[in-house]
């Protein structure tokens, strides 16, 4: 008989439990991709909705371009005031996401995340594409785009809670930095696909760079109602089915016709059977004998949390206003970097937005590398300090952005995305599910969609003045944008400075706790 080969060997190594993990991880990756992947269109087609018209008007042919130069711009952001309606169409996005963020935990606690995120999705595609078809329908109307960007808003709000909460379920603490770490990268990974896709439409047909991103995640909605399993004890029912597919049941006889559902069953010798040891158990051909059981009274299932229960968490308090500025500064970049890069470094929309996604690929290297440290410290707080402290001076040097080389530019959109994107990464992950599964909530884990939605909702609040301040701002010069980055992260870092002095002491505490116990 041949050896089995070596790829086949690698695949069946793993059990079907680490399977459905990759699975999750995998999924919750993609689905999370296509959200920000239908958020960055706005800012790469900003450029197009305005242009310099002086430099249309010299080489217009009347087949050259769709309107003539005296109509190059998109109505209604022809006016001279087209940094701030521009300004307010993010406003009312991040405005919207930041009210419905706070709403979509609660719920996503209450109903099946699947359904819900699915829903979502399907939603902000439909919101998406109604962008885009302003366009083709020749919509010159602001306040259309305004309610369409607040819809938007509101409905993408179901995706950070339910991801968040999935793959919080999945995984438990053990290196959750590094795993949460790779995993938030879908952010920067959906930034860069949306500005290649809405960049290969905008100087032809930008109504095109919103539909093909709406339809992307459409079909991603279809894809996670079909296979997504929120927690793993979904699964936990398929373990008492013979391999001829009849349930067995679990209950005593009298509790099998309507009975109260307030019994669970536990294997015998005082060995209850989690999902972590027991879950997906391999199967053959033959029918699995089901072992005796004996039926154990069981506690009640745990209510969801409450707002107020959920503040008073440890650090959520602090990591949420922390995330307020740092979100300000990330989504600042997020909506405004492409139009800065046309207008400080003189490039075209297309190659302005091609050149943005190296801030996002630094955002991923930050974001790991975060996770790894902080990971290895055991010290989330301390790990966003030193980059939030490290991050002020290098914006301060990516202002001067024109003055530099295009070598020198490029080593700085990766060096700056990821001091900027690092804390940002860590805060909204690891450290979101740290808090959701906190020791103060005696194993609730109920509560991790409403702790992730109130760490991310008050983090959009900042997202939201962010985009707002930098329209305002950017009237009197650039220069005035980035010293209010520069204050924003100053000030994320006084927040944590409370939690960075705890960790730190307890560090320090730990090496004389042990020689104490040793000695007693």
């Amino acid at each position: 008989m041949a050896p089995l080969p070596p790829g086949i060997r690698f695949l069946v190594s793993f059990n079907r439990d680490q399977w459905y993990r990759a699975l999750t991880f995998c999924l919750t990756f993609l689905l999370y991709t296509s959200f920000h992947l239908s958020r960055k269109p706005i800012s790469i087609v900003k450029s197009e909705l305005h242009k310099n018209c002086s430099s249309v008007s010299e080489t217009w042919t009347p087949s050259a371009v769709t309107v003539p130069p005296e109509q190059c711009s998109w109505k209604p952001f022809d006016k001279s005031n087209y940094k701030q309606l521009l300004g307010a169409m993010d406003y009312s996005f991040l405005c919207a996401y930041a009210v419905g963020m706070y709403l979509s935990g609660i719920i996503g606690e209450r109903v099946p995340i699947r359904l819900y995120l699915s829903v979502g999705m399907w939603t902000s595609g439909l919101f998406t594409c109604l962008f885009g078809l302003g366009y083709f329908y020749n919509i010159h109307s602001l306040s259309f785009y305004i309610t369409v960007q607040v819809l938007n808003g509101l409905v993408q709000t179901t995706g950070w809670p339910s991801v968040v909460t999935c793959i919080g379920n999945w995984f438990g603490k053990g290196r959750r930095g590094l795993i949460m770490g790779l995993w938030n990268s879908h952010t920067s990974v959906g930034n860069i696909a949306g500005s290649l896709i809405a960049g290969y439409w905008v100087s032809s047909h930008w109504g095109l760079s919103f539909l093909v991103p709406g339809l992307i995640i459409a079909a991603m909605g279809l894809v996670c109602f079909l296979f997504l399993v929120e927690h793993p004890n979904d699964l936990k029912n398929t373990s008492a089915q013979t391999s001829s597919g009849h349930v067995v049941s679990m209950r005593p006889q009298n509790q099998r016709n309507g009975g109260a559902s307030d019994f669970r069953p536990q294997y015998k010798e005082g060995k209850p059977q989690s999902y972590d040891t027991e879950l997906l158990l391999p199967r053959d051909s033959e029918c699995i004998q089901v072992q005796p059981v004996v039926v154990v009274k069981s506690q009640s299932e745990p209510s969801a949390i409450s707002f107020m229960g959920a503040l008073r968490i440890p650090g959520v308090v602090e990591f949420s206003l922390c995330l307020l500025f740092a979100k300000l500064v990330s989504y600042t970049f997020l909506f405004w970097l492409p139009l800065y890069m046309t207008k400080a470094a003189h490039l075209d929309a297309k190659r302005a937005g091609d050149l943005s996604t190296l801030f996002d690929v630094g955002g991923i290297i930050g974001g790991v590398l975060a996770g790894v440290i902080s990971d290895k410290l055991d010290k989330r707080a301390t790990t966003c300090a030193v980059m939030l402290l490290l991050a002020a001076p290098t914006l301060y040097g990516f202002s001067m952005i024109s003055q530099f080389g295009m070598g020198p530019t490029i080593g700085m959109l990766l060096v700056c995305g990821g001091l900027v994107n690092g804390p940002y990464a860590l805060i909204t992950t690891a450290v979101s599910a740290d808090l959701g599964t906190h020791k103060s909530l005696k194993g609730n884990s109920r509560a991790l969609s409403t702790v992730t939605a109130i760490i991310d909702g008050t983090g959009s609040v900042g997202a939201a003045l962010g985009p707002l301040l930098a329209g305002l701002l950017s009237t009197g010069g650039w220069d005035q944008v980035f010293y209010m980055l520069m204050t924003a992260d100053f000030l994320a870092l006084l927040l944590l400075l409370r939690l960075v002095t705890k960790e730190l002491s307890y560090s320090q505490s730990r090496p004389i706790t042990a020689v104490q116990l040793k000695e007693h």
